[in-house]
């Protein structure tokens, strides 16, 4: 059995699996819950200044008959008293000693304000903290959230603010709605954070209700941009993750969320750079026995894969992500498609008659029967063909030998320059 235990800036939790600070942290009786569950931490609901919450808060987007392919909501921070969240985070901490618990902050950003949260936080014996700069609604309109979170030099200077009274180590949470996240998380780490995590809900409209008008989900009839995440975010997750773990000042760990939905998700997050994830959607959905399959399923892996400690898995993808321009644009893959294992429902070929590069055909067989055929010479490799097909091994992306060499198109555009430099050299 592998070790699935977790250090991520030197807060330590049995497994890499924490539950992230949304409404299924919100009380000590659903953490205490989640603990017994098998959970290795949680990342309390965001405490601040008691707001109020409107009735009506999540909407969900299904897709080809996945029931929350995305999950939105409007809902703000804490509603409770600080009061009664500390003494809960003091009691869940006393039962479960050996469980991370992080306190999720968010406050006017003022330095007297965090000075004040942090304080009174640590005293009730959290192992860390998370500065909340990527909530995008309510919060964000005051000033706080993404507001913060989309000015790099708020993010250094709030993080600095934290980091001056902290005696336990901060992450800061980043938000997504940004051009380029390696911005803000180059400034919190400028501000000593010792982790960041991202990523936080994306700006979004869940729908329109086409009969009513109403937005969805709607208040006594009018609507308000909320959070989307769940499984439909992972792919822009995952990029944020890679390009704050490949990039030489963002030095920390990252702690990483956004559609963890399994054991497998784990995994793909923690290859491109995370230490550890944290989980929300999955678990409003499922509820918390989730974790029985979570964890059981990473350490199988291991396991399958002969590695000791999940830590070793950290980053080992990231080497094999880069920029566009330094792929091989003569590395050549071709489609092929076994006629043995295929249905004949034509849909690859229909996408790419219809919208690719038009190299299947429809043939015949010698004893007269349907059969389609790749023209290798013009398949491009797109893998459309293969994406649209519903039968496991009906069509193969192989490798096609071209007989060129490698080169990218850095290297192409060198060449390039260098030879238009020798022409100049010569005209000269």
């Amino acid at each position: 059995m592998a070790d699935l235990s977790l250090n991520l800036a030197g807060i330590k939790s049995p497994n890499p699996y924490w539950l992230a600070s949304a409404p299924p942290t919100n009380s000590g009786y659903q953490v205490q819950r989640a603990f017994e569950a098998g959970w290795g931490g949680a990342v309390w609901k965001t405490l601040g200044e008691p707001i109020l919450n409107v009735s009506s808060r999540f909407a969900a987007v299904g897709f080809n008959g996945k029931q929350v392919a995305g999950f939105n909501n409007i809902e703000l921070i804490t509603d409770r008293p600080l009061e009664v969240n500390l003494k809960e985070i003091y009691e869940t901490k006393k039962r479960f000693p050996d469980h991370a618990i992080i306190a999720s902050l968010m406050v006017e950003p003022t330095q007297e304000k965090w000075h004040e949260i942090v304080k009174r936080v640590e005293d009730v014996g959290v192992d860390g903290l998370e500065l909340n700069f990527g909530c995008p609604h309510g919060m964000a309109e005051r000033g706080m959230g993404a507001a913060s979170g989309q000015v790099p030099e708020l993010v250094e200077k709030q993080t600095m603010w934290a980091k001056e009274v902290a005696q336990t180590p901060v992450i800061v949470k980043l938000t997504p709605n940004i051009t380029d996240i390696t911005f803000t998380a180059e400034a919190a780490v400028n501000g000593g954070a010792d982790a960041v995590s991202m990523i936080n809900t994306i700006n979004s409209l869940a729908g329109v209700d086409i009969d009513s008008w109403d937005t969805i989900p709607n208040v006594a009839g009018k609507g308000a941009h909320g959070g989307y995440c769940g499984p439909a975010v992972k792919p822009i997750a995952l990029n944020m993750v890679a390009e704050c773990a490949r990039h030489p000042k963002i030095n920390v760990p990252i702690s990483g969320m956004g559609g963890v939905s399994s054991w497998r998700e784990a995994v793909e997050f923690m290859l491109m750079g995370a230490t550890g994830v944290q989980v929300c959607t999955a678990a409003m959905h499922h509820g918390f026995s989730i974790i029985d399959d979570m964890v059981e399923g990473l350490d199988n892996y291991l396991d399958e894969k002969g590695i000791d400690s999940v830590m070793d898995l950290v980053g080992k993808s990231v080497e094999k992500y880069s920029d566009w321009g330094n792929l091989d644009l003569n590395h050549q893959v071709v489609a092929q498609i076994n006629n043995d294992v295929c249905i004949n429902c034509n849909k690859c070929h229909i996408a790419c008659e219809d919208t690719s590069h038009q190299c299947i055909d429809m043939l015949k067989d010698a004893n007269g029967n349907d059969i389609l055929k790749v023209r290798e010479e013009d398949c491009v490799g797109c893998n459309l063909c293969s994406i649209v097909c519903p039968v496991d091994g009906a069509i193969d992306m192989v490798e096609y030998a071209n007989g060129k060499p490698p080169m990218t198109w850095n290297e192409r555009q060198a060449a390039i320059g260098a030879a238009s430099s020798c022409d100049v050299n010569l005209i000269k």
